[in-house]
């Protein structure tokens, strides 16, 4: 019998009441796991930018002002780490809680580097896109090394964002008239 989640009072309690029925339909009905996520957007007039739908609102993102923005619009190379970022964090704290690991004061920082004279065309050998990404994790705890080697671990293998940037994956695009 599943707890109901209104009586639970750990949070590790609640993430595994939550998750349960999920895991459980997923085991049974694999298709049921599957879905296609989205984002959207759309390019603004008179101006080298896109507007970006996202969960809290729209985001302009513009050039960079390595490659001639002036800095006030989004970077969409930060929304990629800042997206990285996220993912990692929220999947730490999951990992945490199911292992009963106590994190405090935990922050997370993304950093890539990039070489602009790809984006730019300046110079043909030049990679387009980031050639290192590095993610560090500021823990106050008072976990044990191993379970620090555990938490990192499964947070790398379980962190969407962190998989697809590691192992890659296909991508298509496709134009179309309106």
């Amino acid at each position: 019998m599943i707890t109901p989640i209104s009586t639970i009072t750990t949070l590790a309690d609640k993430l595994s009441a939550q998750q349960a029925p999920l895991k459980a339909q997923y085991r049974q009905s694999p298709d049921t796991a599957k879905a296609v996520l989205e984002a959207h957007g759309r390019l603004v007039q008179d101006l080298v930018g896109c507007d970006v739908d996202t969960f809290n609102g729209v985001v302009r993102a513009g050039l960079h002002p390595a490659t001639g923005g002036d800095g006030t619009l989004a970077c969409s190379g930060d929304m990629l780490l800042e997206a990285l970022v996220g993912c990692a964090g929220v999947t730490l704290a999951a990992v945490a809680t199911a292992i009963g690991v106590t994190l405090n004061n935990t922050s997370i920082t993304a950093e890539g580097d990039l070489d602009f004279r790809g984006t730019l065309g300046v110079d043909k050998l030049a990679p387009v896109g980031f050639s290192a990404i590095r993610v560090k994790y500021t823990i106050k705890t008072e976990a044990n090394d191993a379970q620090l080697e555990t938490l990192k671990k499964l947070t790398e293998r379980y962190c969407v964002v962190y998989q697809t940037l590691s192992k890659g994956v296909a991508i298509e695009s496709t134009f179309q008239r309106r």
